[in-house]
């Protein structure tokens, strides 16, 4: 295949549009920004570039929903400007009208966003990006930039970018949390215009450092025995598990200054090499509901997709919990996307495995290739599941007790070919050690999603198979016992 990213000729290829995965109407998107939630309604603003299937200047795209199922798209919401192409940020809604944003009484949603210089980049200039502001008086449907921008100047760093903002009732100020390079800094202002730096957190020997810090999120979670902590998402390209794009995750402290980690271990979001810069939406009061871009940086131009290019991946819940003594950040499907789950078309119960595959073609019939599998097993052993067609592409999937690891192989999944590194076999560590699993796959158009061990490992991949998968066989040589079997069509709410 062509190594060109963006050919006006390129065909369409409505067998990868995905149905229940946020995609644009058309053109590039990436990082998710401004997630915020108001007057029942979730709003998601991306990076988008409405004129090219390839990354160039940067505008905010909008759409809105109230299920998280159903997307509307809106008109752009940001542009670039005389300062810059907008960058990725965060959106919040100034209760009380704190900031003075808005006409007294109002509640305005605030966009705080990185201005890009191109300009500046091109000359050689370090001084590149600066944090701005923009006003919506009206729930969103328009935005008017702040006439103070930029309200944080660049104070002398290259990578000075990704304001995520949140509302601190102890301190009655806002606090911001900006990625600067190699590490986060720490941010407080009562109006959200004038900024001082608290602290700074990361530095060699705290977290991976394989790329640059993007996309930083700062939120509390509680666990299910009533133990409290703040999780800080913080992602970087290269340097991701199963090479390039990923997002690692710290559990600490946040006392309103200052994030104190429990230590400086490693710890991944999602072992998927298609999951990056994700955050979570604000104004969402019970509970950490993320989303995050479904590509990955070292093949995201060149994915063959036409008029779009990208996805987002599942929204998902975060869930605090303790494995071994030690805090795990869980990801699960949200909530939501019960509400697409059809009859199921197969469910059975004590399902003895062995080496000659167990056919669940069957259950596949009139899926339309959208589907969600869970099984569940009281004692955990090695077994794949493998997905084919009629092309003569398989996706390959399990669990390998020898190594302990979840895995997904797309190395012949269909189309592979338009880059070197997205023919891959990914794995992410089981981090329990209860003989006791579950395990929950979720099909859609281009692109699998696991959720493994109640989501404490996740991986997450692209696969764009030339035929609907209609054959899918499990087996496990040493033998399995799974307590659950089931496998429920989804329905395509668009």
């Amino acid at each position: 295949m062509t190594d060109r990213p963006d050919t006006p000729d390129t065909p369409d290829t409505p067998q990868w549009r995905p149905a229940y995965h946020f995609t644009p109407p058309a053109q590039w998107m990436n990082d998710p920004n401004g997630l915020v939630f108001h007057q029942g309604v979730y709003h998601l603003f991306y990076q988008h570039h409405p004129h090219s299937r390839v990354w160039g200047p940067m505008h905010w795209g909008h759409a809105t929903s109230t299920d998280l199922l159903r997307w509307q798209h809106q008109p752009i919401a940001l542009a670039p400007d005389h300062l810059g192409m907008v960058f990725s940020g965060s959106a919040v809604v100034d209760h009380g009208n704190r900031a003075g944003l808005g006409p007294p009484g109002s509640q305005p949603l605030v966009a705080a966003f990185t201005h890009h210089d191109m300009a500046a980049e091109q000359a050689g200039r370090i001084d590149r990006q600066h944090q701005g502001l923009a006003v919506s008086l009206d729930n969103g449907r328009s935005w008017v930039p702040h006439a103070g921008n930029p309200v944080l100047p660049n104070p002398g760093v290259q990578d000075f970018r990704d304001p995520k903002l949140r509302w601190l009732p102890d301190r009655q100020c806002w606090t911001m949390a900006l990625a600067c390079g190699d590490h986060i800094r720490f941010y407080s202002a009562p109006d959200l215009q004038t900024w001082t730096e608290d602290s700074r957190f990361g530095g060699p020997g705290i977290g991976a450092h394989g790329g640059v810090w993007e996309c930083p999120d700062l939120f509390p979670l509680t666990s299910a025995d009533g133990r409290a902590r703040w999780v800080l998402l913080v992602s970087l390209t290269p340097g991701g598990p199963n090479g390039g794009s990923a997002t690692q995750y710290f559990v600490g402290d946040f006392d309103g200054w200052r994030f104190t980690p429990d230590d400086a271990q490693i710890r991944w979001l999602d072992g998927g090499p298609d999951n990056y810069a994700g955050v979570t939406w604000s104004g969402v009061d019970d509970r950490a509901l993320f989303i995050g871009w479904m590509s990955n940086w070292q093949y995201a131009i060149h994915v063959p997709t036409a008029p779009w290019r990208s996805a987002m991946t599942l929204p998902r819940e975060l869930q605090l919990r303790w494995v071994d003594g030690q805090p795990r950040v869980a990801s699960l499907p949200a909530r939501e996307l019960l509400a697409l789950q059809l009859p199921a078309t197969l469910q059975r119960q004590g399902v003895a495995l062995g080496a000659a595959p167990l056919d669940l073609s069957p259950a596949l019939a009139g899926s339309g290739g959208c589907w969600m599998l869970h099984l569940a097993t009281d004692a955990l052993r090695s077994f794949t599941l493998t997905l084919a067609n009629e092309a003569g592409d398989q996706l390959l999937l399990g669990h390998d007790a020898g190594s302990g690891a979840w895995w997904i192989d797309r190395r012949g999944s269909g189309v592979v070919d338009f880059h070197p590194a997205f023919a891959s076999r990914s794995h992410t560590p089981r981090l329990t050690s209860d003989a006791a699993s579950d395990l929950q796959l979720w099909l859609d158009h281009g692109s699998v999603e696991l959720f493994a061990d109640g989501g404490l490992s996740v991986l997450t991949a692209l696969c764009l198979p030339r035929q609907p998968w209609s054959r899918a066989a499990l087996a496990a040589a040493d033998g399995l016992v799974l307590s659950s079997l089931r496998l429920q069509p989804l329905r395509d709410p668009r």
